[in-house]
């Protein structure tokens, strides 16, 4: 598959290598201050972009790559207020985007176990549930993208949790997501449900950016024979 990466930071480098070693080839790199690329040659070759930057450069990536009609893998968050957007550029322009707050396969079988947990702590109403999450000092938004995913698994089913709230829940029915910056952490995300006599807790604890970026080129594998508007629920199909 001829891949194009938006984005060649850290992340990017460590899809290149996995993409290789998958046996893909990178026909174009675009990093910051290279959007003419955009409209070269090299980019509209590709089969898929695959696309991590920053939230305020996103939608844009996104615009020039359905301008080349070429289909978008994504786990930028942060820019989610403009999602409607791109739905509508799938199921109306024949564009495909794959979006994921998380492409670790680890993390969305938490996605999944953080569901059915909720659903069945749901009946049991002395129990408190809160958040917790840790980045590295470079993530721009806070919560990130995997938190505000894991509070909606959450609220679908809480009949007590109306509504999520960063660092300072003011009333009993939101949802507290404490959110923390150290380091070159890869990313840590814990659920707790508290009552006066115990407490459960669940937790993912990434240990590198490898897990993210196999799961980003196994995403573009999918998106190949894929089209419209896609997640990691229907390529590893655990919904709940």
């Amino acid at each position: 598959m001829r891949i194009a990466l938006i984005g060649y930071g850290k992340m990017g480098k460590e899809i290149e290598k996995i993409a290789r070693q998958r046996g893909h080839e990178i026909v174009c790199t675009i990093d910051l201050n290279e959007d003419d690329k955009f409209t070269s040659p090299e980019f509209k070759s590709a089969g898929v972009a695959i696309e991590f930057t920053s939230p305020d450069s996103a939608l844009q990536n996104y615009r020039r790559a359905f301008a080349a009609n070429v289909p978008v893998v994504s786990g930028t968050t942060g820019w989610l207020e403009h999602l409607n957007e791109i739905k509508q550029a799938c199921e109306h322009n024949g564009q495909t985007f794959f979006y994921a707050s998380n492409f670790s396969l680890g993390v969305n079988i938490f996605f999944a176990l953080n569901k059915h947990l909720a659903k069945i702590m749901n009946q049991f109403p002395d129990y408190d549930v809160r958040m917790e999450e840790t980045h590295h000092v470079h993530k721009l938004d806070a919560p990130s993208g995997t938190a505000i995913t894991l509070a909606e698994g959450i609220l679908d089913s809480s009949d007590k949790k109306k509504s999520w709230a960063l660092n300072n829940a003011q009333h009993e029915n939101e949802l507290e997501i404490k959110s923390f910056r150290e380091g070159e952490v890869p990313g840590i995300h814990t659920v707790i449900y508290e009552s006066e006599a115990d407490s459960i807790r669940i937790t993912h604890d990434a240990k590198s950016r490898k897990g993210f970026a196999l799961g980003a080129v196994l995403a573009a594998e999918f998106t190949q024979d894929n089209k419209g508007f896609l997640g990691m629920e229907d390529m590893l199909r655990l919904n709940v």
